[in-house]
């Protein structure tokens, strides 16, 4: 929202509101939860229709789903829905924390953050104090109790306010490093632990993937009782849903703490039979003894690890805080993949609670990823020297020659000393291209001396005469030497220089 330094009269007004600022907020307010109830009310709508039960109960499914789609239990006749799917609720973090990245700049003020946070927490909590009274009132018509008013608004709040703080972090990180002063093998273990995520949950999905094409007789036969076409529909959408549910499953089992449902479990070592819900992504499950041959897939988190502890040693310039980057990247993507595992289990009615089993599960992640990246580190230093590349947002030294350059940044650090600005010069103008460009935040004054335009300034004369050289001693007739010429000096006129102070 701002490309300049902020100013006294910008962070004492907190309370003023512009009329493209306000275009601005509203947009991070509404549009993320427009789009997400227009989705719900069409899904609650079309079911309605298909199993032809009227619309009497249309005000409490959209109220209802509205909640789910943020993780808030519901209790519907005696059945408690805690286990909620992970993929709606994805997508609509995913919207609204691309929102404010987009809303803020990289050195945007207090003020202006504030106004972009509280933005995208006012629009979803005044729907969900909508959603509550709803439900209320619907709990009268169908069989669903009013979920609890305080652990409604909690979950809103911690999930919003982790996807605002997600995407401005994001958009402000190099500003969020410099303010931190943070080490070099803090920012590098953080870096190699959104690469270790990622990479850990691509291999669940491939893992997910292979045994659903095991398993495809038995995916086949849930569809049996959908009965027609919109049951059809319904259970793909249902197993979409809730496929990142699975693939943390198929994690955690693949880091060998194992998976609950209900009475029956699952792991490497053994498996434990018991009822499972009839829907095409749980059929994909193995239900029969553990081979022997599974312990295998115990290589693929060391692989990753170890990986982990390469890309630590090649990223990390000084050889004796290598370590700590492995054991930081290890400790975060621990701690990130408890929390996403936390919310993907969950009480599913009568078959009790499905989950991870997260003490488990969090000691061994960490053993996986600090022992085998310790390995991989220490393995790299003899076959693959470090590199010290250049970690977006770190300044290592300030004699370094080149400016520290992030190519998937909109912006890089410029450390110079003869240049007078805030130090962050601006790769592109993508962002200024978005919605939510406005004259009024982007200074774009061609006279500012940040911004000063390089242009061509006449050369200052010298003073002094120009004197015929002697001539040289020949045989021709000695001729007259011409008369010596005066230069005036002219100096250019001070009020026609557009830029006086640009020279450098």
């Amino acid at each position: 929202m701002s490309s300049g330094h902020p100013s006294e009269a910008d962070e004492s007004g907190f309370l003023s509101l512009t009329p493209e600022r306000a275009r601005v907020l509203l947009l991070v307010a509404a549009r993320p939860a427009t789009f997400a109830l227009s989705a719900i009310v069409v899904l609650a709508l079309v079911t309605l229709l298909a199993a032809d039960s009227g619309l009497a109960g249309a005000s409490g499914a959209i109220a209802a789903s509205w909640l789910a789609v943020h993780q808030v239990p519901l209790v519907i006749g005696k059945t408690t829905l805690g286990l909620l799917p992970l993929l709606p609720t994805a997508l609509l973090l995913g919207a609204a924390g691309r929102e404010c990245y987009h809303a803020v700049a990289p050195n945007s003020s207090r003020t202006e953050l504030g106004w972009v946070v509280g933005a995208a927490l006012g629009g979803p909590l005044l729907l969900t104090a909508v959603c509550l009274a709803v439900a209320e009132d619907a709990s009268a018509v169908v069989a669903l109790q009013p979920p609890n008013s305080l652990a409604s608004f909690g979950w809103v709040l911690f999930l919003h306010l982790l996807a605002a703080c997600a995407g401005i972090a994001l958009r402000m990180r190099r500003r969020i490093f410099d303010l931190v002063r943070a080490p070099e093998w803090a920012i590098a273990g953080v870096y190699g632990a959104g690469r270790t995520v990622l990479r850990l949950l691509g291999c669940a999905a491939a893992v997910t993937l292979v045994s659903f094409l095991a398993h495809w007789g038995a995916v086949g036969d849930t569809y049996r009782s959908a009965g027609n076409a919109w049951g059809f529909i319904g259970l793909t959408l249902l197993s979409l849903a809730y496929l990142p549910n699975v693939v943390l499953g198929a994690l955690g089992v693949l880091m060998g703490a194992g998976a609950n449902f209900g009475a029956a479990s699952i792991g490497l070592f053994g498996v434990v039979g018991g009822p499972v819900p009839a829907v095409p992504v749980i059929a994909a499950v193995p239900t029969g003894p553990a081979a022997a041959w599974w312990a295998v897939l115990l290589v693929i988190p060391a692989a990753v690890g170890a990986l982990g502890g390469v890309d630590a040693a090649r990223t990390s310039g000084d050889r004796r805080t290598a370590p700590w980057a492995t054991l930081t990247s290890a400790g975060v993507a621990t701690l990130s993949l408890v929390l996403l595992g936390a919310l993907a289990g969950g009480e599913l009615g009568s078959f009790g609670r499905v989950g991870l089993e997260l003490p488990i599960f969090a000691l061994v992640s960490f053993l996986w990823l600090a022992g085998a990246g310790y390995v991989g580190l220490v393995c790299a230093r003899y076959f693959i020297a470090p590199v010290g590349a250049v970690l977006p947002g770190y300044d290592y030294d300030d004699d370094y020659d080149a400016d520290y350059y992030d190519t998937d940044a909109d912006y890089y650090y410029d450390d110079s000393d003869d240049y007078e600005s805030d130090g962050y010069r601006y790769a592109d103008d993508d962002y200024r291209d978005d919605e939510y460009y406005d004259d009024r935040y982007y200074d774009d004054d061609p006279h500012d001396e940040d911004d000063s335009l390089y242009e061509d300034e006449p050369d200052e004369a010298l003073d002094g005469e120009l004197i015929d050289e002697p001539p040289t001693p020949t045989t021709a007739p000695r001729q007259a030497a011409p008369d010596i010429v005066d230069a005036e000096v002219i100096e250019p006129d001070a009020d026609l220089d557009p830029h006086p102070d640009a020279r450098r």
